[in-house]
């Protein structure tokens, strides 16, 4: 079976050969045609005698059903011919074949190659893998390949859309030995997966340890119920199970997020309710403004930057965080934003937490917007007393459309002609106090807070869906991810990291945590490295004298620039890219990692050290702040890191001052789930008084057949926990199949037991639906429990049992027995899942 193309002018068309007809063309040098075109009177030309398969991917647009149908009409038409079907890789074939068997196609095989595929095909269908784009069938064969039967492929490959939920996916992951939360038992320590017998079979639980020393073993199809606890506190107390102070702590802290939730929904409400502006960018202006952007845009730039406009031309007030990692473009997305509104003839305010980064911000849009009709000014402690008046007088009169500058622009005497856009920059560095002046800018002003490590609680904010959230996690071609190093402070190291540097045609940053720190490092600098050229720069400096020391440095005329975080902002220069952090355990995570970004920012790797001084014993909470920077090496791993953050301090009450708030009292991840489900119900309008007592339930499924990812499938123990994660957060069957399909593509063909796992939480899917609580399934058959004796459909299911004519009995305590041999496992997990799919359709 070989491919053959045919280029003619319109566009090439691919025919399929026996292999000594194809030897036939390379001897003669022949055309090949499908016998129904009209074929030129020219013996060059042989007639392969095969016309095209059927595409059955259009009934999709009817539904997915059709599809099958169809599909299976065409094969019993066609069963006396070698009927093979081709499938992309070996998850695909499993994915088709799970799907075919669904609806009625039966009498399938597998084959591993093209002569046991024809062997097969006799007397069955066959699902091989292979590259056929499209099927054919003469008097012989009749093939289908994946793409008749689902549609056209991509053969470039689309990047999933990145969201907030991949960022902290890894954050969620399961840890031996640290503390967890179950949903119903409260605070435990997991001890791992432990494998026990249950109805006679193997099965994979996860162990965790309660107060008194009692064990409780969750089946790992129902790790759902299982959160990490993820706030630092060595004085957490176990819960004990089944005890009431757990039911009660968690009620009480559902009483508090629904107050929270309420508040951050008419926040968000009265916000949808407001007016403003709409500003739309002059087409063929915002065009040529575009292009002088010297960069090809990411994706994500792209998406970020489409959001931004879009909400600005919706008329309601936007509130939009655009979290990029440090050089990922997120200045862009604000000069694109600031130049439509400035254009459509309102002001833009963009305020950062630093001087330097106001004068950097300063020169930038200055530079992009040269040759516009829109005039740029800043506002700042380097800008004279004259300069800030006309600015200020500017800002009144509308003669100045941006204005760019420190919290010097809260001042009191800073008034505005017409504000459209405030731009906040960094948002993590400014205070409480602050914000709350930024508040009285925000009622009808769109915002744009732009950040590569979000607050928790702005974060949180996000995560909620109260924010708008774009992300941009696209590196700039050709960018390196700066490489990570933690280290005693050790003197022989530094003066190497220097003179490497220094070789390379670069400068290093050094950074001191506070100013007392500053002259002592300078002397002991100047005794390690003597002809290295060395310069200061701190927040305390003379303003002209801190401009020229950033200004020498950056013309080089130093190597080594020694600084407080000062240069921590947006600074930006590439001919940095090394970074010492002395005492690097005295920073904060966003800190240091805000730090790190200065440098690896052109096409040279950035080496970044964190020093701690030696025999110095950490506490644990900077020690995993500097792990966790040592492991997010990763380009844009910003969001990530804000996660982690969040796990480390806990959000906090998103509406007030307070960090830690009431997170410690039932955990992180069991929090933020309470708060997402609270306000998802009162968006929807689902939010009663019954809500507020009503508990989250995961149907109790024992089968007796073996369910675990054997450890000669998937060898890796903290792979097999994040695919157990994984495949319990699954809600729906398309997810399943493709959780199948990546099984086998990544780890070979599915052992029994792990399809045993994936059809169990099937069953789990649709036993939510059917408000069925237990199910008990043995060799002589199954036992159902309904939650609460209650069905929504009770006549249905009277009629269902008196039709089944005794194959399904109600007990007079009111669950339902279906009495069979099901020694079988295969039998058993069927008839299981006939049952339960049988009484989910009474609810449609």
């Amino acid at each position: 079976m070989t491919e053959v193309d045919i280029y003619r002018p319109v566009n090439p068309e691919l025919l399929y050969l026996r292999s000594e007809q194809f030897d036939n063309v390379l001897k003669t040098r022949k055309l090949v045609v499908f016998s129904q075109m009209s074929i030129p009177s020219d013996d060059k030309v042989i007639n392969a005698g095969g016309i095209p398969s059927r595409d059955f991917s259009f009934n999709k647009n009817i539904n997915a059903g059709k599809v099958y149908e169809e599909l299976k009409n065409y094969l019993t038409e066609y069963k006396k011919l070698k009927r093979i079907i081709f499938a992309y890789s070996e998850g695909s074939r499993e994915r088709l074949f799970s799907l075919m068997n669904e609806y009625g196609i039966s009498d399938i095989t597998f084959a591993e190659n093209w002569n046991e595929a024809v062997n097969k095909a006799k007397n069955k269908i066959v699902l091989v893998v292979g590259n056929l784009p499209h099927g054919f069938k003469n008097e012989e064969w009749c093939l289908i390949s994946e793409q008749d039967i689902l549609g056209e492929r991509r053969h470039r490959r689309i990047g999933k859309k990145v969201t907030s939920k991949d960022f902290i996916a890894d954050v969620s992951s399961l840890s031996v030995g640290e503390l967890v939360v179950h949903i119903e038992h409260g605070i435990g320590k997991f001890l791992g997966l432990e494998n026990i017998t249950a109805g006679g079979a193997p099965h994979d639980c996860l162990k965790i340890l309660y107060a008194n020393d009692a064990k409780l073993f969750v089946p790992v199809e129902n790790i759902d119920v299982i959160s990490r606890y993820g706030v630092e506190d060595d004085n957490i107390q176990l819960d004990t199970i089944g005890g009431a102070a757990w039911q009660a702590k968690k009620a009480k802290v559902k009483q508090r997020i629904r107050d929270i939730a309420e508040k951050l929904i008419r926040i968000a409400a009265e916000r949808q309710l407001k007016k403003a502006d709409v500003f739309m960018p002059p087409q063929g202006l915002y065009d040529e403004f575009c292009s002088k952007f010297p960069y090809s845009e990411t994706d994500d730039q792209l998406n970020a930057i489409t959001e931004v406009l879009q909400d600005l031309n919706c008329g309601i007030p936007m509130d939009r965080l655009v979290c990029g990692d440090v050089g990922f473009g997120k200045t862009e997305v604000a000069l694109r934003a600031a130049f439509a509104v400035a254009s459509s003839g309102a002001q833009v305010a963009l305020i950062v937490p630093t001087t330097l980064l106001a004068r950097q911000h300063y020169y930038n849009f200055k530079k992009r917007l040269e040759g516009f009709p829109v005039r740029v000014k800043m506002l700042s402690r380097l800008v004279t007393p004259k300069e800030a008046e006309e600015t200020k007088k500017g800002l009144a009169d509308g003669a100045v459309e941006i204005v760019i500058g420190t919290h010097a622009l809260l001042a009191k005497d800073i008034k505005f002609c017409n504000l459209g856009l405030l731009i906040i920059d960094e948002e993590q560095h400014f205070g409480v106090a602050h914000k709350e002046k930024l508040k009285q800018f925000k009622s009808d002003v769109h915002v744009l807070t732009l950040t590569a490590t979000p607050i928790p609680r702005t974060l949180q904010l996000s995560l909620t869906g109260v924010k708008q959230l774009s992300i941009i996690a696209t590196p700039p071609v050709d960018r390196l991810a700066a490489r990570t190093f933690v280290m005693p402070f050790d003197g022989v190291m530094i003066k190497e990291a220097i003179y490497r540097e220094k070789y390379r045609g670069g400068q290093v940053f050094f950074v001191c945590p506070r100013m007392s720190d500053i002259f002592g490092v300078e002397k002991a600098l100047c005794e390690l490295v003597p002809d290295i050229r060395i310069t200061v720069a701190h927040g305390q400096m003379p303003v002209k004298q801190l401009e020229n020391v950033m200004n020498d440095f950056a013309d080089g005329k130093a190597d080594v620039l020694l600084s407080t975080t000062i240069i921590e902002s947006g600074i930006d220069m590439p001919s940095v890219n090394t970074m010492i952090v002395y005492r690097a355990d005295m920073f904060g995570l966003a800190q240091l990692y805000q730090l790190r970004g200065r440098i690896g920012r052109g096409k040279i790797r950035g080496y970044c050290y964190f020093t701690v001084p030696k025999q110095k014993h950490l506490k644990p909470i900077a020690e995993r702040r500097l792990n966790i920077l040592q492991a997010l090496d990763t380009l844009g791993a910003g969001f990530s890191l804000a996660s982690h953050d969040m796990d480390i301090r806990g959000s906090g009450n998103i509406l007030g001052e307070e960090q830690s708030g009431h997170i410690k009292e039932v955990g992180i991840a069991l929090y933020e789930h309470m708060l997402e489900e609270e306000i998802r119900k009162l968006k929807s309008g689902e939010f009663n008084s019954e809500n507020l007592t009503q508990e989250e339930w995961v149907p109790q499924i024992t089968t007796g057949i073996p369910i675990m990812i054997p450890e000669t499938y998937v060898r890796d123990l903290g792979v097999r926990l994040g695919l157990y994660k994984r495949i319990g957060e699954i809600s729906d069957k398309d997810g399943l199949d493709e959780m199948r399909e990546e099984l086998v593509d990544r780890f070979g063909k599915l052992p029994d037991e792990v399809d045993n796992l994936l059809k169990t939480v099937e069953i789990k899917i649709l036993c939510k639906k059917a408000n069925i609580d237990k199910i008990d399934a043995g060799a002589k058959g199954v036992l159902l429990a309904f939650k609460n004796n209650t069905f929504a459909a009770p006549e249905k299911l009277l009629d269902l049992i008196a039709r089944s004519f005794g194959a399904i009995k109600l007990r007079p305590d009111q669950k339902l027995f279906v009495e069979r041999n099901l020694e079988s496992y295969v039998t058993r997990v069927e008839t299981i899942k006939n049952l339960v799919v049988r009484i989910s359709g009474l609810l449609i």
